[in-house]
């Protein structure tokens, strides 16, 4: 797998297909090898060159604890220059599109399209309750038996329909009981997902955007990306239906539709 040192830390990272390119951020925990499942596919059939990374902190890429939302734009911001695909479209999913945005505020330049998928800018109430156990949690020192966290896992971020197919909830439990997400800079992205947007900095953000949400995300829930999409000046909203925070595993020729045709598309058709 290709490795290069952006900003002092190794950075695991794909360089897949040909034509525009593409760079996805994902978001909490997860590998660039969330991508490629089925987003990566679809786009590279659809005539795009894909780049996914690992970020800061979670194996393959280096990285300890302890950095920022600014460390994280600045190793996509790294990546970007470094592959000389500028401008290029930035897809970010959950944090990674907290990322996403960052790179699009602070560096117009390198940024042509904006896809934010599952995100939000702000903490609710029940949001902020979430992470305030999720952090109460990981810093307990407590070690949840793997099949409990699995199904925790299942229960935030599928859907209620996913829930209730007995045979294909089952593949998801044992896929969540053999990967759960590790690494020195998990616990730091638990910290940097409270991190809230300011509307003066959504409002400066230039690239047309398309932002998709999941209908049953208790994670990131669609009032709170609909929010987002208010207030960017160039943006539009979907709603996918049936699928919780995983909506992209869960209905990805859905979500890679809303994808390749945004990216595809003139921007005087969007906003």
């Amino acid at each position: 797998m290709p490795t290069t040192r952006i900003n002092g830390i190794p950075l695991d990272h794909d360089r897949t297909g040909s034509g525009p390119p593409v760079l996805m951020i994902m978001g909490s925990g997860a590998t660039k090898s969330a991508w490629h499942l089925h987003q990566v596919p679809a786009l590279v059939a659809e005539g795009f060159e894909v780049v996914t990374f690992t970020n800061r902190g979670i194996p393959a890429s280096g990285g300890e604890p302890g950095f920022t939302l600014d460390d994280m734009a600045a190793d996509t911001i790294g990546l970007i220059e470094h592959l000389g695909i500028t401008p290029c479209s930035v897809v970010g999913m959950s944090l990674g599109a907290r990322v996403a945005r960052e790179v699009a505020r602070t560096r117009p330049d390198l940024v042509s399209k904006l896809v934010l998928v599952a995100p939000r800018g702000r903490l609710d109430r029940m949001r902020a309750a979430a992470v305030a156990a999720e952090t109460a949690l990981a810093d307990s020192g407590v070690a949840l038996p793997p099949r409990y966290r699995a199904m925790v896992r299942a229960t935030q971020n599928l859907s209620p329909r996913t829930l209730a197919d007995d045979e294909g909830i089952a593949d998801w439990l044992d896929l969540f009981e053999l990967t759960e997400a590790d690494g020195p800079g998990a616990r730091t992205q638990l910290d940097l997902g409270a991190v809230e947007d300011r509307p003066q900095d959504l409002a400066g953000i230039t690239a047309p955007c398309r932002v998709i949400a999941f209908a049953d995300d208790i994670v990131a829930p669609p009032h709170l990306a609909e929010e987002i999409a208010k207030t960017l000046p160039r943006a539009d909203y979907h709603v996918v239906p049936d699928c919780g925070h995983y909506g992209y595993l869960e209905r990805p020729d859905r979500v890679n539709r809303l994808i390749t045709e945004f990216l595809r598309a003139p921007e005087t058709t969007q906003g």
